[in-house]
């Protein structure tokens, strides 16, 4: 036996029974939130569309209706062939672009990035308005669709592109950072050229990264309803049809008929994600080489150009919609005026609709992150296993195939209904900020999952140790050093609550209207320039926020990732 110490093991998380219930409290908390504001309400939406509108069950009549409907089959037929056309566009671009930025040696990236961030800083409907003020009836440049009209699917496929093409960029740029230089050397020491590289290296390391990127964009245009309430003029897609059985004629069970439709591609969509994400491990090993790409004027300059073209198209139709915000009266008087921004004489909600926006943004930014950070840590560190843990993590993983549509038609079934106590939260910014905290909690779960599991559990340990509470550790430790991840989310969830349309077209009240809302009913009476406006007003506030995060990053990382560097 040799007679050398092994090293002791590090004693686990000791929990006083006082805290573990606190805990435990805590993990139920969270199970209350996520039940309340999803299970429920889908269950509800589940249960309408087996009822006629007395409530009584009529078993599959409604989906028998909806399939002996001709309008109905054809929205559904029209959503799936725009969102695959849309993919088909977008992935490869996309692809494009963050080769540009992750595998040549150009200039300007961080302008290219930055660049690439725009359609997630404004609302969907602000690139649907450009296009109209370039291609409309009384478009600038409405020559170029040789007689074809822009409302419809042409309008609604090059306005889909410009809104997900950041989000497929931003996943393909991720795919392609994790890369193992020691495969090219080998490919380059056999000669190999370099279009038998592209081939047989980088595309089947970012296979997988192509594979999302694909489902997300599917998801985002199937599910989107600003951009074909815009622009889509008479071409019927889901999502519109959701707002006609529902607004429009009353129709809540077959609107809870077409909301079960719209989240079929999008939960199959999930469905393979999540395989393509179990297939992509081992991709890279612990001794791999980071890529660095080395100057090609082949490869770089054509790139360049994707990039500048890309880059021009983006800023584009921002700037188009900008200067539409301050035409006068279009298309008749183009004179600039500022009168567009007094938005009490255009909606009845006026200037009001944009600070709700900011309160319920605000409001889901500061207690969603609480709310989820505190529960990612709790799954992690803190609280036990058990049921109630496996229960949490499930339901957190479920908003991402919940379509924003869907889950606020779940809402007002749920909310409105007069045998449940929390009815009186419907019409109020609670519930807006219920649904945005629920619409988007899967992404903002794993992004505080991920800081939390880079943390080493010997923080805990040696807070046990030292009898320490485990929240005394949680408030000086954790959180100090998850600050840049708790920002991120916070951010995240502020602009996109922000900029949403779809999941609160149906729960505003009289006094809760928010802007993305008030854009949509500008635009229906007619008001485009205000409608412009307001988009741009949202942007404005949105890329602010950003770059506030952005300016104080440094200051963060001093004083909270110190102690990283040696």
């Amino acid at each position: 036996m040799s007679d050398a110490v092994l090293p002791a093991r590090a004693p686990s998380p000791v929990v006083v029974p006082l805290e573990a219930r606190l805990l435990r409290f805590g993990l139920l908390l969270a199970l209350a939130v996520l039940v309340a504001g999803l299970v429920l309400p889908l269950g509800t939406l589940l249960l309408r569309a087996f009822q006629d509108p007395e409530g009584s069950f009529v078993g599959l009549r409604n989906f028998a209706e909806y399939a002996t409907t001709p309008s109905l089959r054809l929205a559904a037929w029209n959503s799936l062939w725009t969102a695959a056309l849309t993919t088909l566009l977008v992935v490869p671009l996309a692809f494009g672009f963050a080769y540009a930025l992750t595998r040549a040696c150009i200039p300007a990236k961080g302008f290219f990035r930055a660049v690439m961030l725009l359609p997630v800083l404004a609302p969907s409907l602000l690139p649907a308005l450009a296009l109209i003020y370039l291609f409309g009836n009384q478009g600038m440049l409405r020559e170029l669709l040789f007689g074809n009209s822009i409302y419809g699917p042409i309008g609604i496929i090059v306005a889909q592109v410009f809104y997900c093409f950041p989000h497929a960029a931003l996943i393909l740029v991720v795919a392609l950072s994790t890369s193992d230089a020691r495969l090219y050397e080998a490919a380059t020491v056999l000669r190999a050229g370099h279009l038998r590289i592209f081939g047989t290296v980088t595309l089947p390391m970012a296979r997988y990264g192509l594979v999302s990127a694909s489902v997300v964009v599917f998801t985002l245009v199937v599910t989107d309803f600003g951009i074909p309430k815009v622009i889509g003029g008479q071409f019927p897609v889901l999502a519109t049809d959701v707002y006609k059985q529902v607004v429009g004629l009353q129709n809540f069970n077959m609107g809870a008929v077409v909301g079960l439709v719209l989240l079929l591609p999008a939960l199959l969509a999930f469905a393979a994600d999540r395989w393509a994400n179990r297939q992509r491990s081992g991709l890279l090993s612990g001794r791999a080489v980071p890529y660095v790409p080395r100057p090609r004027r082949a490869r770089d300059l054509p790139l360049l150009a994707l990039c500048l073209l890309v880059a021009v198209a983006l800023v584009g139709l921002v700037a188009v919609a900008v200067w539409g915000s301050l035409v006068t009266f279009w298309p008749y008087n183009l004179n600039l005026t500022l009168q567009n921004y007094d938005f009490d004489r255009f909606d009845t909600s006026g200037w009001a609709a944009l600070w709700n926006s900011v309160r319920i943004a605000a409001t889901a930014a500061i207690v969603g992150t609480a709310l989820i950070f505190g529960t990612a840590w709790l799954l992690e560190r803190g609280a036990p296993g058990g049921a109630l843990a496996s229960a949490v993590r499930f339901i957190a993983g479920v908003p991402l195939a919940v379509p924003g549509l869907v889950l606020g038609l779940a809402f007002i079934l749920f909310f409105n209904h007069p045998a449940n106590p929390l009815g009186f939260l419907y019409g109020t910014l609670a519930i807006l900020v219920l649904n945005g905290v629920v619409h988007f909690y899967t992404v903002m779960h794993l992004t505080a999952v991920t800081a939390i599991r880079q943390l080493d559990p010997e923080f805990e340990s040696v807070g046990a140790s030292l009898k320490v509470p485990a929240v005394v550790t949680f408030g000086r430790v954790t959180v100090p050093i998850c600050l840049p991840a708790i920002l991120d989310i916070a951010v995240y969830a502020f602009v996109n609550v922000m900029t949403t349309v779809s999941a609160v077209i149906f729960l505003y009240g009289p006094d809760t209207k928010p802007a993305s809302v008030a854009v949509v009913h500008m635009d229906e009476a007619g008001q485009s320039s205000a409608a412009a406006a307001m988009a741009v007003t949202i942007l404005a506030i949105t890329a602010s926020v950003k770059l506030a995060q952005i300016a104080t990053t440094g200051a963060v990382n001093r004083l909270t990732q110190g102690w990283r560097a040696r």
